[in-house]
C-alpha cells in the first residue's frame, strides 16, 4: 500500500506541475492578447504625442502630452487637431473649412466669410507671403492656425491642409510639470 501512496503522490505532484505550467502559459497568452489590444487601440483609435514648441500657447504648452481621437468623422471650426505638414506632426486649431473664404488684413485681423474671428486669441494674425488673400479653402481641406499666431507655422505657410493629413482631434492635454 505504501508504493501505491508514493505513486499517487508522484502523480499528484506531476499534475500540479502541469497545471502550474498551463496556468503560466494561459497568463502569458492573456497578457500578450491584452498588449495587442492596447497596441491596436493606441495606434488605430487614439494617438499619443508630445507637443513641440509653443505654436498653440497658451492652450498647449511645449512638452504637454496630447491624446487625440483618430476616428473623428467630421472636423468642425475651433477643433484643435493634430495634422501632418511638411513631414512633421503639428498641432493647430481649425478656423475655416472647405468653401470658406479667409481674409487677413494688415492690422492682424482674421476674417472668415466676412466675419472677424476674434475669440480668445490674444495674438494678431499676420498673413504669410505664401498665400494671397482673400483665400478660398479648396474642397476636402481645412485652414488651420496656431493660437500663438506670431510664432506658429500653419496654413498661412503651408496652405490649406487636406483632411487626409489631419490625424486626429485633440481630446485631452496632459500638462507636463517638471517631467
Amino acid at each position: 500500500m505504501q508504493n501505491g501512496t508514493k505513486l499517487g503522490e508522484i502523480y499528484k505532484k506531476r499534475r500540479e506541475k502541469i497545471a502550474l505550467r498551463q496556468g503560466y502559459i494561459e497568463l502569458l497568452v492573456r497578457t500578450l492578447a491584452f498588449a495587442a489590444i492596447l497596441c491596436a487601440i493606441f495606434t488605430q483609435v487614439f494617438m499619443i504625442t508630445q507637443a513641440e514648441g509653443n505654436a498653440m500657447f497658451p492652450s498647449v504648452k511645449d512638452g504637454d502630452l496630447i491624446i487625440a481621437f483618430r476616428l473623428e468623422p467630421v472636423y468642425e471650426k475651433e477643433d484643435v487637431v493634430v495634422y501632418t505638414a511638411e513631414g512633421e506632426s503639428v498641432i493647430g486649431r481649425i478656423v475655416a473649412a472647405e468653401g470658406d473664404v479667409v481674409m487677413i488684413d494688415e492690422n492682424g485681423a482674421l476674417f472668415v466669410n466676412g466675419t472677424e474671428q476674434s475669440g480668445e486669441i490674444m495674438y494678431p494674425t499676420y498673413a504669410g507671403e505664401e498665400l494671397s488673400y482673400p483665400y478660398t479653402i479648396p474642397e476636402g481641406c481645412v485652414f488651420i492656425l496656431g493660437d500663438y499666431r506670431t510664432q506658429s507655422r500653419d496654413s498661412r505657410n503651408f496652405g490649406a491642409i487636406e483632411l487626409r493629413d489631419v490625424k486626429g482631434k485633440v481630446i485631452t492635454i496632459l500638462r507636463r510639470r517638471g517631467i
